[in-house]
């Protein structure tokens, strides 16, 4: 490689404050650890979302095919300040969310990804990273667009978000915000978790971020066990 050329690719990068990870007990009782990830998982990373790129059923297609490229461009430099949380269950990943710092005033949120369906595990990685980009970054705002009509339902209506002007990163449907003031109004009913994660819980998680396999995956987004959907 030549470093000299690639010291110009490569956007600079802002000290950003960690998040701390917290454990969420679920419906059923399990313990959803949610964190945040370097750079160096990210190829663990591609290997639990790639399946779901063959998925149409409520857009997984479209969300697991952008979230592989902006994973990707983070593992190679190419996205300026981007962070990724992840939530495992006995180290199994089951949701993967990912946003960046715009600007020190700016949150822009990227993708939500829930592997493991009906347990809300998508909704509370979504409090999450918002948790880290107000509470933790410290920033003004978040701007958020959506993809599905549960993305809409989940972030637009559960949230009260607030209409922008403009368009996101992403592109497409109209951007809304939430705001500081909108994120504390809604933080009780719907921010969850627990810190500090109990040692054990934290020792598992971070041992090995297990993978389910191609046809458990597809199972667990589809309820059947199909490799391809039409």
């Amino acid at each position: 490689m030549d470093m000299e050329l690639e010291s110009y690719l490569r956007p600079p990068e802002t000290d950003m404050a960690p998040y701390p990870a917290k454990a969420i007990t679920l419906a059923t009782g399990a313990k959803l650890v949610v964190r945040q990830v370097d750079r160096d998982v990210v190829p663990i990373l591609l290997e639990a979302i790639k399946p779901t790129m063959q998925v149409e059923r409520d857009f997984y297609d479209i969300v697991g095919v952008r979230l592989y490229g902006e994973l990707l461009g983070w593992y190679r430099y190419r996205t300026r300040d981007e962070f990724c949380l992840i939530g495992q269950i006995d180290g199994l990943l089951v949701g993967v969310v990912n946003s960046r710092m715009f600007s020190p005033q700016l949150g822009m949120s990227y993708h939500t990804l829930a592997i493991e369906r009906g347990l809300r595990i998508g909704a509370h990685l979504f409090a999450a990273k918002m948790e880290h980009h107000i509470e933790y970054l410290n920033q003004e705002e978040v701007l958020i667009t959506a993809e599905s009509p549960i993305g809409f339902r989940r972030w637009m209506i559960e949230y009260g978000l607030i209409k922008r002007d403009g368009q996101h990163e992403l592109g497409g449907a109209t951007p809304y915000a939430l705001t500081r003031e909108l994120y504390f109004a809604n933080k009780d009913r719907l921010v969850a978790g627990e810190r500090p994660v109990a040692p054990e819980l934290m020792e598992v998680a971070e041992r090995e971020i297990i993978i389910a396999s191609e046809e458990d995956i597809l199972e667990k987004i589809l309820g059947a066990k199909r490799r391809i959907v039409q």
